[in-house]
């Protein structure tokens, strides 16, 4: 337990030092428990060698509070995210039709993607981000946004129902979206579906950036490292891939 206890919101990652030294633990002592701890799924092993909070203890503390932060849950993975892409990490979430950009991690590059709409309300068929949410709607919730009005924000969004229903069923196959300048103009986006334990996608993560930067093949390169993010969340949330 007083491992369990040196995570907190402001210490999400600690080293094996760090661990021993909080606690007065041997160093020995802690990697054993540690490995313990690991191998049920109390803490995982992240880069860096250091640990996090893991999977099980998060489903139980979901369980127990279901208002588990999807921030707090969410910002360490974007900001490895950020670190591998170099390039801006959004978090957005569902809200009625629309999605709110809730947190982000910036690239550390002079020209960059920075999210000046935070918590504004955003139409999910603008952008990569809105697209995977809308693409894994029930198709009733669905129907209802592809019945528009579908406004657009930039001359590359797509505001035809039918090209957007097609490009939805192609999202769901590929589990990632992308925004070729869709939302903002010189901006592309690679965005992944957030899953929760109880399987409903209400939230997304993405990589942004300048279109100068962010070629279409550059986004093709993003985009597993994206998934691989989403799911890392997705697990902390308590979701379980059973493919």
């Amino acid at each position: 337990m007083a491992i369990l206890d040196c995570f907190t919101a402001d210490r999400q990652e600690l080293g094996l030092s760090e661990i021993a030294r909080i606690t007065g633990l041997t160093t020995s002592t802690a990697h054993r428990l540690l490995h313990s701890l690991q191998s049920h799924g109390l803490v995982r092993r992240v880069p860096d060698r250091r640990y996090m909070l893991g999977p099980h203890l998060l489903r139980l503390a979901r369980g127990a509070h279901p208002g588990v932060d999807l921030q707090v849950v969410a910002l360490p993975v974007m900001r490895r995210l950020r670190d591998a892409t170099g390039e801006t990490v959004g978090l957005h979430v569902l809200s009625g039709h629309c999605r709110l950009v809730v947190d982000q991690v910036e690239s550390r590059q002079p020209l960059r993607r920075t999210y000046t709409e935070l918590e504004e309300r955003i139409p999910l068929h603008q952008g990569a981000p809105g697209k995977v949410l809308l693409a894994f709607l029930p198709a009733e919730e669905r129907d209802e946004v592809l019945a528009g009005p579908l406004a657009a924000a930039t001359p590359a969004t797509i505001t035809d129902p039918v090209l957007l229903r097609i490009e939805l069923d192609q999202i769901i196959r590929k589990g990632c979206a992308f925004s070729f300048e869709e939302r903002v103009v010189g901006i592309r986006t690679v965005a992944v579906p957030i899953r929760s334990h109880a399987e409903a996608v209400r939230a997304s993560v993405s990589v942004t950036g300048p279109a100068m930067r962010v070629t279409a093949q550059r986004l093709q390169e993003l985009a597993p490292l994206v998934i691989r993010a989403g799911a890392e969340i997705s697990a902390m949330l308590g979701w379980r891939d059973e493919s």
